[in-house]
C-alpha cells in the first residue's frame, strides 16, 4: 500500500492547532488535555488511511501506579504514542497494556510522529484503514 502519509508526519506542526474543545470541534481528530485545552488535526485528508492523535502536558507528575508499571522515562512520549495506537486499532488501554505495555508494535502497519508543541507532547499517527471483512457466501 503507498504511504502518502509520511510529508504530513514531518510537517505535523503545521496541521495541529491547539484551543478549547469548541475551537476544535471541526478538527479531523482531536486530543483533549487535562488543563481543558484540545489539540486538533487539520491536516489533508490521506486516502486509504486514519489519523490519531493524542497530546499530554510534558511537565504533568506521573500517575505512581503507572510509574510503577511502566516507569517514568519518556513516560509521556511512549503514553501518548500508546493511546494514538489504541484509537487507531479501536481497543481500549487496558487491552493494549496487557499485550503491549507502553510499547508499540512492529508490524509495520502504522507510522507515528511524537513531537513537543509549546508544552504539550503530542503524537500523531496514521493507519491504513479497515477493509471490513465481506459477508459469506451460500
Amino acid at each position: 500500500m503507498p504511504r502518502p502519509v509520511p510529508g504530513l508526519l514531518v510537517a505535523a506542526e503545521q496541521h495541529l492547532r491547539i484551543g478549547s474543545p469548541t475551537a476544535m470541534a471541526d478538527a479531523v481528530t482531536r486530543s483533549h488535555v487535562d488543563d481543558g485545552r484540545c489539540v486538533g488535526w487539520y491536516g489533508p485528508p490521506a486516502p486509504g488511511w486514519r489519523v490519531a492523535v493524542d497530546a499530554e502536558r510534558a511537565d504533568a507528575p506521573v500517575p505512581p501506579a503507572l510509574a510503577r508499571r511502566f516507569g517514568t522515562a519518556d513516560f509521556w512520549a511512549r503514553w501518548t504514542r500508546a493511546e494514538c495506537w489504541c484509537k487507531l486499532a479501536d481497543v481500549s488501554v487496558a487491552a493494549w497494556w496487557r499485550r503491549h505495555g507502553l510499547g508499540t508494535p512492529a508490524d509495520g502497519s502504522a507510522i507515528w510522529r511524537t513531537l513537543w508543541v509549546d508544552d504539550l507532547v503530542v503524537t500523531v499517527g496514521f493507519a491504513p484503514t479497515l477493509t471490513p471483512n465481506p459477508a459469506p457466501t451460500a
